[in-house]
């Protein structure tokens, strides 16, 4: 499980460079930043699935699982927001608490993919 998640993490990073890459970009063609995001987050979370599933999983089916991958990424959303949400009541800033909700909600994701996802693969 070590290396499995050494590999999440290197391959959450690419994910996460090629999100913000395909925002930047569209920006830069002129998208409002409203539809820049959307399109963004959709291609994101379509390459996110490939990588995660291929890389990190070693998934080598297709796009069957797309769906369970998407409501783990809905339920990952709720729980950062939550604890975001928590953190702001105890006084700390959305900034200070975003940083704070990193580790446990990367957590929660490996492992609602890892069981949820791609739990055969």
């Amino acid at each position: 499980m070590g290396s499995q998640f050494m590999r999440f993490v290197v391959v959450g990073v690419l994910n996460t460079a090629f999100g913000y890459g395909c925002f930047a970009l569209l920006m830069w063609l002129g998208m409002h930043y409203t539809v820049a995001l959307l399109l963004a987050t959709i291609a994101g979370v379509l390459f996110n699935f490939k990588t995660l599933g291929k890389l990190v999983f070693g998934q080598r089916q297709g796009n069957g699982r797309l769906w369970r991958f998407i409501l783990t990424y809905a339920i990952c959303y709720g729980l950062n927001l939550g604890l975001v949400k928590l953190f702001l009541l105890l006084g700390v800033g959305a900034y200070v608490g975003g940083a704070l909700a990193l580790v446990p909600v990367a957590l929660a994701s490996f492992y609602l993919n890892r069981t949820f996802v791609f739990r055969h693969a």
